[in-house]
């Protein structure tokens, strides 16, 4: 059973949300701010978590520099919030998050974003489990990234996209398609999120980022060098 970390100032929500994804199969714990979420992480098997922006003590951006930067933790997280301009999602995926919800928000459309970042975290059985590319190599069944002798940090959105990319080389994607494929159909944000998560991508991968290549008017492919 997977277990979700629920993050919010408002205990109401903390319990909506809590419920609704118990509901569904899921295990919860909760916190009320960003410093009781991470004590949480370092305790807890975590497998996602839902994080609001605007809390005391701790707030959702700099909760995720904290697990992103200072723990390290590839796990999946999708923001819950009131503030859903653009200029606060992209800021919001910039830092490594995998997703957005900009409240009021369905409960369905909560529990199916879980259920893809959770499904992004797993094996994909029907493409190669082992990736090798330049200096590159994934191996997906461990969630692991490889450049040379040294591990790179990813999150499950980044590294699902860098799979795509390095495990269809030369092959060109289109901003769509890689909204599509990585992040699913339902997906709210902008291209300018895919730009986002790319450049995120090139500055982790340090010159084997160089592989990432842009077709300008179109989108993204992965070259050998």
């Amino acid at each position: 059973m997977n277990t979700i970390l629920v993050v919010d100032d408002d205990l109401d929500i903390r319990r909506l949300e809590c419920f609704n994804l118990e509901t569904n199969g899921y295990k919860t714990v909760s916190a009320e701010n960003g410093k009781e979420a991470l004590r949480l992480l370092a305790t807890e098997t975590i497998d996602a978590i839902i994080l609001d922006i605007m809390m005391p003590v701790m707030d959702g951006l700099e909760t995720i520099k904290e697990i992103r930067y200072g723990l390290h933790n590839s796990v999946p997280i999708i923001i819950a919030s009131a503030k859903g301009d653009e200029g606060d999602i992209v800021m919001a995926l910039e830092l490594g998050a995998d997703d957005y919800l900009t409240k009021p928000f369905s409960m369905k459309v909560m529990i199916s974003k879980i259920k893809a970042v959770l499904r992004r975290m797993q094996t994909n059985t029907e493409g190669e489990t082992i990736v090798r590319a330049n200096n590159l190599t994934m191996d997906v069944t461990r969630h692991l990234c490889m450049v040379q002798d040294k591990q790179v940090d990813l999150t499950a959105t980044e590294f699902a996209l860098l799979y795509l990319l390095a495990s269809n080389k030369e092959q060109v994607f289109t901003r769509a398609q890689i909204i599509s494929k990585v992040k699913g159909n339902d997906y709210p944000v902008t291209d300018r999120s895919i730009d986002v998560q790319v450049a995120t991508l090139r500055k982790k991968l340090g010159e084997e980022g160089n592989s990432i290549k842009t077709i300008w008017g179109i989108g993204y492919t992965f070259k050998e060098l």
